[in-house]
């Protein structure tokens, strides 16, 4: 047995790919995109056929709905391949506007039911800001579910859980990222590895105590930088991975060994976060606040620059 499939024992593996035709070999539950993604998958010249066929059939509709439209046949093509879910991200650019991104992601939805998709097979990916936040808990109100991305911090996981989101996806690599650049020389990738890595162990605070509260928000490990980062994560309830990451955990040998296990939930109280202490709070913690605004920033260009390829197929 290899890793990847030792890891699939107690953990459901997610791929993390806009590019289905990778996806089937590794035989993955779930998958989840983003613009990035998507944007890396539609340069492909495989692809080009797919994207023009969406630019012609609805060129004559706002370039908005054109792009969710292109986002939702990714979705489709890869929810084929999976017996899952798919995760599409509502654009970045709304990650401030919580009414907008309330209405993106009912559009999504929608779309997806006009593709004869049921709802419950679609996570709506939004940024968890405290509006991108409030717009999951008006959609999970309503049965739309999401997935809360480029989250960072503890105060943001207790935000999501409150608000009863179905899925959010701390991002291992780049709090690994932000710690190793802040300790510059000084840092030791030895001393921070595994169990010790940064973002490995804030995925794990994260997992810990929403079982220990009895939270029933599932936590999915993301943004990958090597396959330690994963073995260390074993046991959490998803981990989404790229094709490259899945590739070498299928080539390495087995077994891997359960890290993380749930435990009995006690009985502890939680009070919600007001606005004003959730933005305090992250003010306070300079890695989560950076990396959530160059994040949405990253998203937001590749999703402008995603638009701008469509806007000239329209032409």
């Amino acid at each position: 047995m290899n890793q990847l499939e030792a890891l699939k024992q107690f953990t459901t593996v997610v791929a993390d790919t806009g590019d289905f035709k990778q996806i089937a070999q590794f035989r993955p539950r779930d998958a989840t995109t983003n613009p990035s993604l998507i944007l890396k998958a539609v340069k492909k010249p495989e692809y080009a056929p797919l994207v023009s066929e969406i630019v012609s059939k609805f060129r004559w509709e706002p370039l908005d709905e054109v792009m969710d439209r292109l986002l939702v046949r990714f979705g489709c093509e890869i929810l084929s391949l999976i017996p899952g879910r798919v995760s599409t991200e509502v654009d970045a650019q709304l990650s401030f506007d919580k009414a907008a991104t309330i209405a993106r992601g009912e559009r999504l939805i929608e779309l997806y039911r006009a593709e004869g998709i049921q709802s419950d097979r679609v996570l709506i990916k939004v940024a968890a800001t405290w509006e991108g936040i409030q717009a999951a808990r008006a959609l999970e109100q309503r049965g739309i579910h999401t997935n809360l991305t480029l989250l960072f911090s503890a105060h943001q996981a207790m935000a999501c859980a409150e608000a009863k989101v179905k899925l959010i996806s701390p991002f291992v690599g780049r709090i690994y990222d932000w710690y190793k650049k802040s300790a510059g020389k000084d840092w030791d990738e030895a001393a921070n590895a595994g169990a010790n890595d940064p973002g490995v162990m804030a995925v794990r605070w994260i997992y810990e105590n929403y079982k220990l509260m009895g939270i029933k928000t599932e936590v999915m490990g993301a943004s990958f930088r090597n396959p330690g980062q994963i073995l260390a994560l074993a046991g959490c309830d998803l981990l989404t991975i790229s094709p490259e990451l899945l590739a070498q955990l299928a080539a390495a040998p087995g077994p891997v060994p359960r890290v993380l296990e749930p435990q009995p939930a006690q009985d502890i109280e939680t009070r919600p976060y007001t606005e004003a202490e959730f933005r305090f709070c992250m003010n306070q913690d300079a890695m989560a606040t950076e990396k959530l605004a160059e994040g949405i920033r990253a998203f937001a260009a590749d999703a402008v620059e995603l638009e701008q390829l469509m806007k000239e197929l329209q032409s």
